[in-house]
């Protein structure tokens, strides 16, 4: 269930949460492993293929975590 949490006195949705955590799984898989592995030169859109990356990473989070 996605629920409001407190954060320093203010009411924020759960999804913020997920989504400051997806952030920072995405960044360290970037940095990490695709970069180095050169996978951005095999795809037509390297951008475009980030931004997917980085809602699949979401999408798992929120979808794991549901209840």
């Amino acid at each position: 269930m996605l629920i409001e949490l407190p954060l320093f006195g203010a009411l924020a949705p759960s999804f913020l949460l997920y989504f400051l955590s997806s952030i920072v799984l995405f960044v360290i898989a970037d940095r990490l492993v695709i970069t180095p592995l050169g996978v951005y030169r095999l795809v037509w859109h390297p951008p475009l293929v980030r931004l997917a990356l980085f809602l699949c990473v979401f999408s798992v989070l929120v979808f794991a975590t549901r209840s």
